[in-house]
């Protein structure tokens, strides 16, 4: 027999059964012979290779919330969504036009462009889920067996959009992956938070928005990606900052209770006391307006972290007590509150706080001779 003098030789002597088959279709892309299809991640596991050259270095916090967003998928059958992984050819695997199927060698691998992350955090997570199956049989645990299969079963099964460019080179791989990461920004503000709508507050937010009455009078940017336009009062995003503050005491930054998984019950009551809130805040300060001190971004914050003091002191969110405390806000100098430039030159959360501080003393101090038990809040 001759001896084998190259790799090609080499993949030729394979046996056919070898192969591993990608059904896709072949086009091109800015000038490159691309392959789109899309595969389970069972296969991508068994055909990609990272290239440090090209890659940079994981990134464990980047892995650790990807790994996160995906056992929303695997534990809570929450949807999720992934933008596509890039592999580069490097001159394997032949492309069969008449089946459309462009087939590899079991040797053969293509290497990761864009997605590396990705790739890493469902690995991870396979192998995680492998090992607990491994200590589960040791322990006959059967119930806990057939739960990881299935989740194994889903995470295999996983579609993942995939583009394979069949004829670069290293280097415009790397020209690739800069110019997929340098480019584009990443979305912020109000775009940001408005499209995050799994978490309690967000989803609060927007129906609070789109269902509270007072909301008509005080305007909400929905969809500014940045900041708020000239024309509304809110922006999204404090709309979910002040429902932190009410209903945990807490900046947004710090909310414990912003999760994933709630119920449908706990949405339409905590509307109804958020609705209240606004009516009565409307009842008592001034005309919405952008030149009123009361109605900017870091006195609202501070009158939510101040009314959920003294609404939760029982344990629980009282209405009542919520009704009596709003009655001080008529009594309130709010030009008293910052000394000089201080609404300015302060940083945000000391003028959060600054201004929480200042309506809590006033309350203690005045409120037992300003607010009549009487007084009508209707």
């Amino acid at each position: 027999m001759d001896p084998i003098s190259s790799l090609s030789e080499l993949l030729a002597e394979q046996k056919a059964s070898s192969y591993i088959e990608i059904p896709g279709v072949v086009s091109r892309t800015f000038g490159q012979t691309t392959l789109s299809t899309t595969l389970p991640m069972s296969k991508l596991f068994s055909i990609y290779e990272v290239d440090l050259e090209v890659q940079r270095a994981i990134v464990p916090q980047n892995l650790s919330k990807l790994m996160d967003y995906i056992m929303l998928y695997l534990d809570h059958q929450q949807g999720i969504y992934f933008p596509g992984i890039i592999l580069s050819a490097r001159g394997a695997g032949e492309y069969d036009a008449d089946q459309q199927v462009y087939r590899l060698q079991a040797i053969e691998k293509l290497y990761v462009v864009d997605g590396q992350h990705r790739l890493a955090a469902f690995r991870r997570i396979m192998e995680t889920l492998q090992s607990n199956m491994a200590r589960a049989k040791d322990r006959r645990e059967y119930d806990r067996m057939e739960e990881i299969t299935d989740k194994l079963s889903k995470l295999y099964t996983f579609p993942m959009s995939t583009m394979i460019y069949l004829d670069i080179n290293a280097r415009q791989e790397r020209q690739l992956f800069s110019d997929i990461n340098k480019l584009p920004r990443k979305i912020g503000g109000n775009l940001a938070v408005l499209r995050e709508q799994r978490r309690f507050y967000h989803v609060l937010a927007s129906h609070i928005a789109a269902q509270a009455p007072a909301m008509k009078q005080i305007s909400v940017d929905m969809f500014t990606e940045r900041g708020k336009g000239p024309e509304f009062l809110f922006s999204y995003h404090l709309l979910v900052e002040i429902l932190c503050g009410l209903f945990e005491g807490r900046l947004k930054s710090a909310a414990r209770n912003n999760g994933y998984y709630f119920e449908d019950s706990d949405i339409e009551e905590h509307l109804k006391l958020a609705s209240y809130y606004f009516d009565v805040m409307l009842r008592y300060l001034p005309e919405p307006e952008k030149g009123e001190l009361c109605w900017t971004e870091n006195l609202q914050i501070a009158m939510a972290l101040f009314f959920h003091d003294e609404v939760t002191k029982t344990g629980t969110f009282n209405k009542y007590a919520l009704e009596y405390t709003m009655k001080i806000l008529p009594h309130i100098d709010w030009n008293a509150i910052y000394v000089g430039d201080e609404k300015d030159r302060l940083p945000r959360r000391s003028r959060i706080m600054k201004a929480y501080q200042y309506i809590k003393d006033f309350y203690q101090e005045h409120h037992v001779f300003l607010i009549r038990d009487k007084e009508d809040v209707g």
